[in-house]
C-alpha cells in the first residue's frame, strides 16, 4: 500500500476520529502485518504532541493461551490489558488478522471463561468512553486472510476498505461531516418516538426505544462507521427475526440465526450451522439473552457482504442488533460479559415504522 494512502489514514484516525491533544498518553495496538499503518498512526500522534505507546500484538498467542492454559492463565489479567482499559487517555486499535479462523479448535467454554473474566475491566472502559475520559477508535487493514474471507483479491479488497472509510476522497473528514448531518437528521426524527416495528422475510418484531438516546456513529470510534444506535429498553422485545447475514466470530460461522423474543429475552434461537455455540453463548449470563444495542447501517459505500462485523453492520439499509452488554450513553442498563452484533438485511421486501409512521422501506429511509 502506497505510503500516501497510508498518511492520510493515520492522519484521519489521529485528528478525526479520535482528536489526540498534547501530553495525552495514546495505546496503539494492532497486529504486526499491519506495521506500516501502526507506524503512521505512531508518527501522527507524536506530530500533535501525544504519547505515543505502541502495543503490537503477535497473531496466535491468544488461540495458544486458550488452547494450552489453565483457568489460572484464562482469568489472569495482565497489566497492558489494564493500561489500555483504564489508564490510556486514547485507544487507536487496528485489526490485521492472518488467519480469521485461528479460535476455531477453542473449546467455547473456555471462551466465555475468558470474556467473563474481563467483564469488570470492559465495563470500566464502555463507562470511561460514555463519560468522555477515554476516546477510542478502532479500524481495519487489509490482509489476505481478509480479501479471502470476502471472496475478492487482497488489491481489490484494500481498494474496498479505503472506499469504505471515504479515504478515496480528496477530504475524508469533510465526507465523514456530511453523513454525520445525514444521520443527525435521522437521529432528530426518531427523538422521542417509542415504538419500532420491523417486518420482512421471517421477521416481525417489535421493540421500545422509549426515553433512550440515539448516539451518531460518524467514523469516530469505528473507522469506518456509518450507523444510528440506541439500547432498546430491555423487557420490551417482542416476536421473531431471521438474521439472513451468517454471524462470524472466534473462529465459527454461524449461519440462519432465527430468534424469538418474550418480553425482552430470547426464548428460542435456531441456526442452521454452528446452533449449539449460538445457544452456549447466549447462556453465558443473564444478559446475553437481551438486546444491548439496535442499529441502522448508513454507509451506502458499503453494499456487499465480507463476513466482517465491522463493515458489514453499517451496510446501508440494513438493520443490525446485539444481544449483550448495552452502551451506557444510550441509556442501556443491560449486563453481560458479551455483546455479540447480528445483522438483518430488510432490502428486500422489509420495512420499519415508528410509532406508525413509516421510516424505512426496503433499504431507504424514507423519513
Amino acid at each position: 500500500m502506497a505510503d500516501p494512502r497510508l498518511e492520510k489514514w493515520a492522519n484521519a484516525l489521529a485528528g478525526y476520529s479520535v482528536d489526540v491533544r498534547p501530553g495525552q498518553t495514546v495505546a496503539i495496538t494492532g497486529g504486526t502485518v499491519a506495521s506500516p499503518l501502526i507506524r503512521q498512526v505512531a508518527k501522527a500522534v507524536t506530530a500533535r504532541g501525544g504519547r505515543a505507546v505502541v502495543l503490537p500484538t503477535l497473531e496466535g498467542v491468544a488461540a495458544d493461551l486458550l488452547l494450552q492454559g489453565s483457568d489460572e492463565q484464562l482469568q489472569y489479567i495482565s497489566p497492558l490489558e489494564q493500561f489500555i482499559r483504564t489508564e490510556a487517555d486514547v485507544v487507536i486499535i487496528i485489526r490485521a488478522e492472518t488467519n480469521t479462523r485461528r479460535m476455531s479448535a477453542v473449546d467455547p467454554a473456555r471462551q466465555r471463561m475468558y470474556t467473563a473474566a474481563r467483564t469488570e475491566l470492559t465495563e470500566a472502559y464502555m463507562r470511561r468512553a460514555a463519560t468522555g475520559e477515554l476516546d477510542w477508535t478502532l479500524t481495519l487493514y487489509p490482509t489476505d486472510a481478509y480479501a479471502q474471507d470476502a471472496d475478492m483479491d487482497t488489491d481489490a479488497y484494500t481498494d474496498f476498505v479505503l472506499k469504505a472509510c471515504k479515504l478515496d476522497r480528496d477530504d475524508p473528514v469533510a465526507a465523514w461531516q456530511e453523513l454525520r448531518e445525514e444521520q443527525q437528521r435521522l437521529i432528530d426524527w426518531l427523538d422521542g418516538k417509542s415504538e419500532v416495528q420491523m417486518t420482512g422475510p421471517d421477521t416481525d418484531l417489535t421493540l421500545s426505544v422509549e426515553g433512550r438516546t440515539w448516539i451518531n456513529s460518524d467514523g469516530r470510534r469505528n473507522f469506518p462507521s456509518g450507523e444510528i444506535f440506541t439500547g432498546p429498553v430491555e423487557d420490551s422485545v417482542n416476536g421473531h427475526i431471521w438474521f439472513s447475514f451468517p454471524v462470524v466470530t472466534a473462529g465459527r460461522q454461524i449461519e440462519d440465526i432465527r430468534l424469538r423474543f418474550k418480553d425482552g429475552k430470547v426464548v428460542d434461537a435456531t441456526a442452521a450451522k454452528n446452533e449449539e455455540y449460538l445457544v452456549q453463548t447466549l447462556d453465558t449470563d443473564e444478559g446475553a439473552r437481551y438486546l444491548g444495542e439496535l442499529a441502522f447501517g448508513t454507509n451506502f459505500d458499503i453494499q456487499q457482504f465480507t463476513k466482517n462485523i465491522l463493515f458489514d453492520e453499517k451496510i446501508g439499509g440494513t438493520v443490525h442488533m446485539a444481544v449483550g452488554r448495552g452502551y451506557p450513553e444510550t441509556g442501556s442498563t443491560n449486563q453481560s460479559a458479551i455483546h455479540w452484533d447480528m445483522i438483518c438485511d430488510l432490502r428486500q421486501g422489509g420495512q420499519i415504522t415508528v410509532d406508525g409512521e413509516l421510516f424505512q422501506k426496503e433499504g431507504r429511509f424514507v423519513v
